[in-house]
Protein backbone atom coordinates (compact mmCIF):
# COMPACT_ATOMS: atom_id res chain seq x y z
CA UNK A 1 0.00 0.00 0.00
CA UNK A 2 1.52 3.05 -1.05
CA UNK A 3 1.62 5.76 1.96
CA UNK A 4 0.19 9.34 1.55
CA UNK A 5 3.27 12.14 1.18
CA UNK A 6 3.37 13.49 4.81
CA UNK A 7 4.68 16.64 5.51
CA UNK A 8 5.28 20.46 3.99
CA UNK A 9 7.07 19.80 0.48
CA UNK A 10 9.85 22.51 -0.32
CA UNK A 11 8.99 25.71 -1.45
CA UNK A 12 7.92 26.02 -5.24
CA UNK A 13 7.01 22.28 -5.70
CA UNK A 14 3.89 23.68 -6.57
CA UNK A 15 1.97 21.92 -3.97
CA UNK A 16 -0.34 25.45 -3.27
CA UNK A 17 -1.46 25.29 -7.11
CA UNK A 18 -2.21 21.19 -7.12
CA UNK A 19 -4.54 21.49 -4.03
CA UNK A 20 -6.17 24.32 -5.46
CA UNK A 21 -6.82 22.47 -8.52
CA UNK A 22 -7.97 19.44 -6.63
CA UNK A 23 -10.09 21.67 -5.05
CA UNK A 24 -11.97 23.05 -7.87
CA UNK A 25 -12.59 19.92 -9.53
CA UNK A 26 -14.06 18.40 -6.09
CA UNK A 27 -16.09 21.52 -5.41
CA UNK A 28 -17.58 21.67 -9.44
CA UNK A 29 -18.33 17.41 -9.39
CA UNK A 30 -19.24 16.96 -6.19
CA UNK A 31 -20.37 20.65 -4.44
CA UNK A 32 -19.46 22.04 -1.53
CA UNK A 33 -21.23 19.33 1.53
CA UNK A 34 -19.85 16.27 0.19
CA UNK A 35 -15.93 18.02 -0.39
CA UNK A 36 -13.90 17.75 2.76
CA UNK A 37 -10.66 18.76 3.10
CA UNK A 38 -8.95 14.64 3.26
CA UNK A 39 -10.65 14.08 -0.10
CA UNK A 40 -9.11 17.23 -1.78
CA UNK A 41 -5.51 16.24 -0.29
CA UNK A 42 -5.92 12.66 -1.31
CA UNK A 43 -6.40 14.29 -4.65
CA UNK A 44 -3.22 16.18 -4.56
CA UNK A 45 -1.51 13.63 -2.94
CA UNK A 46 -0.69 15.34 0.23
CA UNK A 47 -1.37 14.98 3.51
CA UNK A 48 -4.40 17.19 4.42
CA UNK A 49 -2.06 19.49 7.15
CA UNK A 50 -1.06 21.21 3.73
CA UNK A 51 -4.36 21.83 2.76
CA UNK A 52 -4.85 23.32 6.66
CA UNK A 53 -1.35 25.28 6.25
CA UNK A 54 -2.05 26.89 2.69
CA UNK A 55 -5.60 27.97 3.02
CA UNK A 56 -7.12 26.73 6.65
CA UNK A 57 -10.72 25.92 6.71
CA UNK A 58 -12.69 24.55 3.90
CA UNK A 59 -14.83 27.80 3.65
CA UNK A 60 -11.22 29.98 3.37
CA UNK A 61 -10.74 26.61 0.01
CA UNK A 62 -13.88 27.50 -1.25
CA UNK A 63 -13.18 30.94 -1.16
CA UNK A 64 -9.87 30.48 -2.78
CA UNK A 65 -11.60 28.26 -5.54
CA UNK A 66 -14.22 30.78 -6.51
CA UNK A 67 -11.65 33.76 -8.28
CA UNK A 68 -13.14 35.08 -11.28
CA UNK A 69 -10.94 33.21 -14.38
CA UNK A 70 -10.62 36.88 -15.51
CA UNK A 71 -10.33 40.66 -14.78
CA UNK A 72 -13.76 41.97 -14.72
CA UNK A 73 -12.64 45.89 -15.34
CA UNK A 74 -11.07 44.38 -18.78
CA UNK A 75 -13.85 42.50 -19.54
CA UNK A 76 -16.05 45.57 -18.91
CA UNK A 77 -14.33 47.75 -21.14
CA UNK A 78 -14.34 45.48 -24.16
CA UNK A 79 -18.26 44.95 -23.29
CA UNK A 80 -19.09 48.53 -23.00
CA UNK A 81 -16.86 50.41 -25.69
CA UNK A 82 -18.55 49.91 -28.49
CA UNK A 83 -21.50 51.42 -26.97
CA UNK A 84 -25.05 50.79 -25.97
CA UNK A 85 -25.39 48.96 -29.47
CA UNK A 86 -25.43 45.23 -29.42
CA UNK A 87 -24.36 45.00 -25.53
CA UNK A 88 -26.60 42.14 -25.46
CA UNK A 89 -24.46 39.75 -27.96
CA UNK A 90 -21.06 41.01 -26.80
CA UNK A 91 -22.82 40.10 -22.92
CA UNK A 92 -24.20 36.53 -24.28
CA UNK A 93 -20.52 36.23 -26.16
CA UNK A 94 -18.79 36.63 -22.93
CA UNK A 95 -20.58 34.67 -20.63
CA UNK A 96 -21.35 31.88 -23.68
CA UNK A 97 -17.29 31.71 -23.95
CA UNK A 98 -16.78 32.26 -20.31
CA UNK A 99 -18.63 29.00 -20.01
CA UNK A 100 -16.88 27.13 -23.06
CA UNK A 101 -14.23 27.33 -20.43
CA UNK A 102 -13.00 24.67 -18.09
CA UNK A 103 -11.98 27.64 -15.73
CA UNK A 104 -14.85 29.40 -16.39
CA UNK A 105 -17.31 26.43 -16.29
CA UNK A 106 -15.60 24.72 -12.51
CA UNK A 107 -16.10 28.09 -10.86
CA UNK A 108 -19.83 28.46 -12.02
CA UNK A 109 -21.32 25.06 -11.56
CA UNK A 110 -18.99 24.76 -8.28
CA UNK A 111 -20.85 27.49 -6.84
CA UNK A 112 -24.08 26.89 -8.37
CA UNK A 113 -23.75 23.24 -6.76
CA UNK A 114 -22.39 24.28 -3.36
CA UNK A 115 -25.18 27.39 -3.03
CA UNK A 116 -28.21 24.79 -3.50
CA UNK A 117 -27.24 23.49 0.01
CA UNK A 118 -24.76 26.17 2.10
CA UNK A 119 -25.70 29.57 2.62
CA UNK A 120 -22.32 30.66 2.87
CA UNK A 121 -21.72 29.25 -0.51
CA UNK A 122 -25.16 31.37 -1.76
CA UNK A 123 -23.66 34.50 -0.43
CA UNK A 124 -20.35 34.08 -1.94
CA UNK A 125 -21.85 33.74 -5.08
CA UNK A 126 -24.58 36.64 -4.38
CA UNK A 127 -21.24 38.74 -4.21
CA UNK A 128 -19.62 37.36 -7.10
CA UNK A 129 -22.54 37.52 -9.75
CA UNK A 130 -24.20 40.59 -8.46
CA UNK A 131 -21.90 42.42 -6.41
CA UNK A 132 -18.68 42.07 -8.72
CA UNK A 133 -20.29 41.13 -12.34
CA UNK A 134 -23.43 42.52 -13.47
CA UNK A 135 -24.51 44.82 -11.21
CA UNK A 136 -21.07 47.44 -12.06
CA UNK A 137 -21.98 46.72 -15.40
CA UNK A 138 -25.48 47.79 -15.05
CA UNK A 139 -24.20 50.64 -13.13
CA UNK A 140 -21.76 51.90 -15.72
CA UNK A 141 -24.69 51.44 -18.46
CA UNK A 142 -26.09 54.57 -16.63
CA UNK A 143 -29.39 52.82 -16.67
CA UNK A 144 -32.23 52.90 -13.65
CA UNK A 145 -32.12 50.05 -11.10
CA UNK A 146 -29.07 49.05 -11.83
CA UNK A 147 -28.86 46.60 -8.95
CA UNK A 148 -32.54 44.65 -9.83
CA UNK A 149 -31.22 44.77 -14.02
CA UNK A 150 -27.55 42.70 -12.50
CA UNK A 151 -30.05 40.61 -10.38
CA UNK A 152 -31.91 39.34 -13.43
CA UNK A 153 -28.70 39.18 -15.19
CA UNK A 154 -27.75 36.86 -12.48
CA UNK A 155 -30.64 34.78 -13.05
CA UNK A 156 -30.20 34.33 -16.65
CA UNK A 157 -26.69 33.19 -16.07
CA UNK A 158 -26.85 31.00 -13.31
CA UNK A 159 -30.00 29.33 -15.11
CA UNK A 160 -27.93 28.62 -18.05
CA UNK A 161 -25.01 27.21 -16.08
CA UNK A 162 -27.46 24.80 -14.37
CA UNK A 163 -29.40 23.52 -17.70
CA UNK A 164 -26.26 23.25 -19.86
CA UNK A 165 -23.80 21.84 -17.71
CA UNK A 166 -25.39 20.58 -14.54
CA UNK A 167 -28.76 19.32 -15.64
CA UNK A 168 -27.23 19.00 -18.99
CA UNK A 169 -30.80 19.62 -20.74
CA UNK A 170 -30.15 17.89 -24.37
CA UNK A 171 -31.13 20.74 -26.74
CA UNK A 172 -29.14 23.35 -24.63
CA UNK A 173 -26.21 21.05 -24.58
CA UNK A 174 -25.86 19.93 -28.05
CA UNK A 175 -26.85 24.17 -29.07
CA UNK A 176 -24.33 25.20 -31.41
CA UNK A 177 -22.63 28.29 -29.59
CA UNK A 178 -24.15 30.90 -32.13
CA UNK A 179 -27.42 29.44 -31.44
CA UNK A 180 -26.91 29.71 -27.88
CA UNK A 181 -25.71 33.11 -28.17
CA UNK A 182 -28.38 34.60 -30.57
CA UNK A 183 -30.88 33.42 -28.05
CA UNK A 184 -29.42 35.17 -25.33
CA UNK A 185 -28.38 38.05 -26.65
CA UNK A 186 -32.08 39.92 -26.60
CA UNK A 187 -32.65 38.96 -23.05
CA UNK A 188 -29.79 40.43 -21.93
CA UNK A 189 -30.65 43.70 -23.84
CA UNK A 190 -33.93 44.11 -22.15
CA UNK A 191 -32.64 43.18 -18.97
CA UNK A 192 -29.91 45.79 -19.45
CA UNK A 193 -31.40 48.93 -21.98
CA UNK A 194 -35.21 48.42 -21.97
CA UNK A 195 -36.98 50.20 -19.41
CA UNK A 196 -37.44 48.69 -16.31
CA UNK A 197 -41.04 48.50 -14.25
CA UNK A 198 -40.94 50.46 -10.70
CA UNK A 199 -42.04 48.02 -7.58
Amino acid sequence: MTQQPRGRRPRGSGTRESILAAAKTRFAEMGYPRTTLRAVALDAGVDVRLVTHYFGSKQSLFAHCVELPFDPETAFEAILAPGLEGIGERVARFVVGGLGTEAGRQTITGLLRAAASEEEAAETIRHLLVERMLGPLATRLGTDQPELRGALMGSQVAGISIARYVVQLPPLVDAPVEQLIGALAPVFDHYLTDPMPHA
